[in-house]
């Protein structure tokens, strides 16, 4: 589950972001629902009485700073960004508190990017903010990271980036590999890969109506403070399912999901270096297969 926990690091970073750099302010506001499900025990895999749900509100917004163009027509922009995540969980039938009830994410951060060449460009990245569980706000829940990738642009559709990547999200500073993929098919019926944040596939139905099915990542993390130490919390689901999106104009849109959940997970990390490399003996605390519905509102106001 490490490994998941990391790919949520560079979606939180913004590495999930497509290539296509926006000339003016864009954003977007979703609203989630998993319904009740029940708690898988780590330790013998038995389903439980326990249940609990998950309800989620996310904001984001992107405001370029400054914008050119060069002459092979790439973007060479600075862009301020802020994103927030607040979620509340309804635990029934624990013997124990297990999981929080509510959940806070908010952080801004500054991007630039620039061409390298004909086929390479540059994307820098840095951002802060505030994860926490709300029982407790201190400076351990103040997370920092930052990264460069170098990306390579083997055609208008498909570029692949890669670099380093610094994070205090364990303790101290470590340096970890960032990685971007992006590519999008032509035509009516079009395919999205976009590593970390899943993947897309639908067809344009009228001009202002797609309809998509989609299996995506997403996740939360929340510093917790537990007999004097700091821990990790980390939340991930899975979900997958169908997508219509319906375009209000030339710079809004409306997106409907439903679907399932495909896994529904949490994990606790001590924020020691040498505890990040242990081997975890035990599964993660994990919930059954579910119903997962979204609400979504999109806007660009960039130049068309």
């Amino acid at each position: 589950m490490k490994t998941l926990n990391y790919y949520l690091l560079l979606v939180g970073l913004g590495l999930g972001i497509t290539t296509r750099a926006q000339t003016g302010f864009s954003g977007s506001l979703k609203t989630e629902y998993v319904p009740f499900s029940n708690y898988v025990r780590p330790v013998d895999s038995v389903k439980t009485g326990s249940t609990s749900d998950f309800k989620r509100m996310q904001l984001a917004f992107n405001l370029p700073l400054s914008f050119k163009v060069d002459t092979t027509g790439r973007p060479k922009m600075w862009a301020l960004t802020a994103e927030g995540s607040y979620a509340k969980m309804t635990n029934r039938n624990y013997e124990e508190t297990l999981f929080p009830t509510k959940m806070l994410n908010a952080q801004i951060g500054l991007v630039h990017m620039r061409p390298l060449g004909k086929t390479w460009s540059i994307l820098a990245m840095a951002s802060a903010g505030v994860f926490t569980d709300m029982e407790q706000i201190n400076k351990d829940d103040i997370l920092a990271q930052g990264g460069v990738l170098f990306i390579k642009h083997f055609n208008p559709r498909i570029a692949f980036g890669f670099g380093p990547v610094v994070t205090n999200t364990f303790g101290v500073p470590m340096v970890l590999p960032g990685l971007y993929f992006n590519w999008v098919t032509p035509g009516r019926y079009q395919l999205r890969v976009n590593f970390p944040e899943g993947i897309t596939f639908g067809m344009q139905m009228t001009p202002s109506v797609s309809l998509n099915t989609v299996v995506e990542l997403s996740g939360m993390t929340a510093e917790r403070n537990v007999n004097n130490r700091s821990f990790l919390l980390g939340y991930q689901q899975i979900i997958a399912g169908l997508r219509p999106e319906f375009k209000l104009g030339k710079s809004l849109s409306f997106q409907l999901t439903g679907g399932t959940t495909l896994a529904r997970s949490f994990s606790t990390t001590s924020r020691k270096l040498k505890d990040f490399f242990k081997f975890k003996e035990e599964a993660d605390p994990r919930f059954t297969t579910t119903f997962y519905g979204s609400v979504g509102l999109k806007w660009d106001f960039s130049k068309k």
